[in-house]
């Protein structure tokens, strides 16, 4: 008896922690401009955008100056993902379409991640990986469940990082809460 209560208290714990951090998505993502919001999560002192022109014969090569260790690495100016692991070797890459508003080059960590939800752009998405805001616009990556990663509309300030469904499962399994996010030009 006392393994099932432990099973229903951890179950509805698992349950409150994920409402409050929906909320504070929604709440944070609606947070009007001029307002304040959240202040950026920052888990280490920024990286140095680096200086080394790179390989842009092989888009898939990981950027000089990115980092060590387990990490995210995002280029903003390439919409580019790697999946770095400890050893420093890429997982996993991928292209990606960013929202109209670009996190700052630095380091971050995962703060925190939803199953399944609804993007401040109306789409379904699955795979939430939210790392930062700016100027209360939640910064993250997802994937939309009908798999079409779409132009955003400029009108509207949307932080989503969309990855295509099979990319989205693998940042989903590999980016948990507390993984480092780099993000280059």
């Amino acid at each position: 008896m006392a393994g099932t209560s432990s099973s229903i208290v951890a179950g509805l714990t698992a349950v409150a922690v994920g409402t409050v951090g929906f909320l504070a998505y929604q709440a944070s993502a609606n947070v009007p401009p001029g307002l304040g919001g959240r202040p950026s999560a920052s888990a280490s002192p920024p990286v140095a955008a680096s200086k080394a022109p790179r390989d842009r014969k092989d888009p898939a090569a990981l950027p000089a100056g990115s980092g060590r260790g387990e990490r995210v690495v995002y280029s903003v100016d390439d919409d580019r993902v790697w999946l770095v692991g400890a050893s420093g070797r890429v997982q996993h890459t991928f292209a990606v379409t960013p929202g109209t508003v670009d996190p700052k080059p630095g380091s971050y960590a995962v703060t925190s991640r939803s199953k399944a939800i609804t993007g401040t752009d109306g789409a379904l998405v699955e795979h939430v990986v939210r790392f930062t805001s700016v100027g209360g616009v939640v910064v993250g990556f997802s994937a939309a469940v009908k798999d079409s990663p779409s132009v955003p509309d400029a009108s509207v300030k949307t932080g989503g990082i969309r990855e295509t469904r099979r990319d989205g499962e693998a940042m989903w399994k590999f980016a948990t809460i507390g993984v480092r996010v780099v993000v280059i030009r």
